[in-house]
């Protein structure tokens, strides 16, 4: 009961951290940048930033921790897989038009692409994301995929999902550092003028977010446990029917 207990109070400072990820990137591009448009001009970057904390970072994280949240347990797995599935291509594809939000931008103005390190680890991040996807895709909702590659690409994949949420903490982190570099007018960042506390800020909150997710990955006991009927499923799996 105390560790039920002790994982909501974390779970609800995650969807709280999550909440002021999202607010805090809005509310930078709005007041500080101009506000947003999709025309090509300066506007439209103000959406690669908005889209990547909301795609890259507070939708992964939230769809990496959705299994432990203990009123899932006494619920088929499959439908939870599938919730999983669902929020992690959300997640993917809010990402992915964050890319191309930055792409048609330096299209506009003549600005070339995968220059900075920022870019690099970036894209890198999306591509592992996408191939994370579909291999997970796959591997354990596809009814055909067989009991060995299940067990053999679960710790693969967890050590993957958790590989790159580390790079999209770390991309988003740096294409805030990047952005306030390139972007400031009047005072230098070395000022510390009022946007680039702010912006720090933003990079403070989801660093706490990354901690809290992790945190809750990382405990044992908030693991979704496997049930007997599960194992049935599971073990059926061979056979050609689907799992729970």
């Amino acid at each position: 009961m105390r560790s039920s207990v002790f994982f909501y109070l974390t779970y609800t400072l995650c969807l709280c951290l999550s909440l002021l990820c999202v607010l805090f990137v809005i509310c930078w591009s709005s007041r500080w940048r101009g506000g947003f448009s999709w025309d090509g001009s300066a506007l439209q970057f103000n959406w690669h930033p908005v889209l990547m904390v909301s795609g890259l970072v507070v939708l992964y994280g939230n769809a990496a921790v959705v299994y432990r949240v203990p009123f899932t347990w006494r619920q088929r797995k499959y439908t939870w897989k599938l919730v999983h599935a669902g929020l992690m291509l959300l997640s993917l594809l809010v990402s992915v038009l964050g890319l191309c939000a930055v792409f048609d931008f330096h299209r506009g103005f003549h600005i070339n692409d995968l220059y900075s390190l920022h870019s690099w680890v970036g894209i890198c991040t999306v591509a592992l994301f996408a191939f994370q996807w579909i291999l997970g895709l796959a591997g354990f909702l596809f009814p055909c995929s067989s009991l060995w590659f299940r067990r053999n690409l679960k710790p693969v994949h967890v050590w993957v999902g958790k590989a790159i949420l580390i790079l999209s903490l770390t991309s988003c982190i740096s294409g805030i550092n990047e952005k306030l570099l390139l972007a400031l007018s009047g005072e230098p960042y070395s000022s510390l003028p009022v946007e680039a506390k702010f912006a720090n800020s933003l990079g403070l909150l989801i660093v706490a977010f990354g901690l809290v997710v992790f945190g809750i990955l990382s405990i044992n006991k908030w693991q979704r446990p496997e049930t007997e009927g599960e194992g049935v499923h599971v073990s059926m799996d061979d056979s050609g029917h689907r799992t729970a």
